[in-house]
């Protein structure tokens, strides 16, 4: 029996309930701010001698100047929608970058919705308590949608993009931001399914999409002039902070005399697997999606 077979055997079904994945925001949310002070949830985007290879929040801020670029929308009185916002650290950027628009987000996470609203107070963003594959929003109401590795979650759903096409005007985009994998998931080489299985399990996903399956759902649902960009490049750099940052949150738990929260140890062995997993470029890659209603 090869290594792969056993390992396919030996796999536990993922199941990102949505119980798992409120469980999971609600306690992990606070580890984040060591990740990034603005509360960006997720990675950077490096741009030589723009953004500061050592300054994390530098690369991430520039990741939510890139999607807000692609997404292109007329910088007075728009409406964008955060599909999967967390605790709104990309929202608070465009409020600060583009002071004109209006922002709703959504997210399962009761906490990232009380704190992430304190943050807003006097800004026009509001976070609420919906999940992003049936939201109550009308249908053509939002003048832009992006989802900042959010929507594997779902595992990159065909709900996810369709509720996206849904609510979204006539000729506006979504943007997603995410990391996909490059080909169906039983043709992974042992090592990068090893990988996977511990980052979906370690970051409650249900699991990645392949890039080719999004490209062809986007087209099957009507979205029109897709572009796909693999910044795997541009993205590596701030991914390789996650040794560094999950050595420096531990150092401090200990100097603290704290104790590390269940959900913090699996939020930390997800951010390592995605390392590692990043290291299997034949395999994994990240992407920006762009696509038009």
């Amino acid at each position: 029996m090869s290594t792969l077979t056993l390992l396919q055997k030996l796999r536990i079904k993922r199941s990102a309930t949505k119980e798992k994945i409120i469980r999971f925001y609600d306690e992990a949310t606070d580890d984040y701010e060591f990740w990034s002070k603005d509360f960006n949830m997720h990675f950077g985007y490096y741009i030589p001698f723009k953004t500061n290879l050592f300054k994390r929040d530098s690369m991430l801020n520039e990741m939510n100047s890139q999607v807000f670029n692609r997404l292109n929308v007329p910088k007075r009185s728009s409406l964008v929608a955060d599909l999967g916002c967390g605790i709104g650290g990309t929202m608070r950027y465009g409020l600060r970058k583009y002071p004109l628009l209006k922002f709703i987000g959504v997210t399962l996470s009761k906490f990232q919705v009380s704190q992430g609203n304190k943050r807003l107070q006097n800004m026009n963003g509001l976070i609420l308590e919906e999940n992003y594959n049936h939201t109550s929003f009308k249908n053509n109401s939002v003048d832009g949608a992006y989802a900042i590795e959010s929507f594997c979650h779902s595992g990159h759903s065909i709900e996810s993009l369709q509720e996206a096409y849904r609510i979204l005007k006539p000729n506006t985009r979504l943007v997603i931001a995410d990391a996909f994998i490059k080909k169906d998931e039983e043709k992974l080489c042992a090592g990068s399914n090893y990988c996977y299985e511990q980052l979906c399990r370690g970051w409650s996903l249900e699991g990645l999409g392949s890039i080719q399956t999004i490209e062809s759902a986007l087209e099957q649902i009507g979205f029109k002039n897709i572009k796909v960009e693999d910044v795997s490049f541009r993205v590596a750099p701030s991914v390789l902070h996650v040794p560094f940052a999950i050595t420096g949150f531990i150092l401090k738990k200990l100097f603290r005399k704290e104790s590390l929260k269940s959900q913090s140890w699996k939020n930390l062995k997800g951010s390592l697997f995605a390392l590692l997993s990043g290291l299997h470029m034949n395999d994994f890659g990240y992407y920006l999606i762009t696509a038009e209603k």
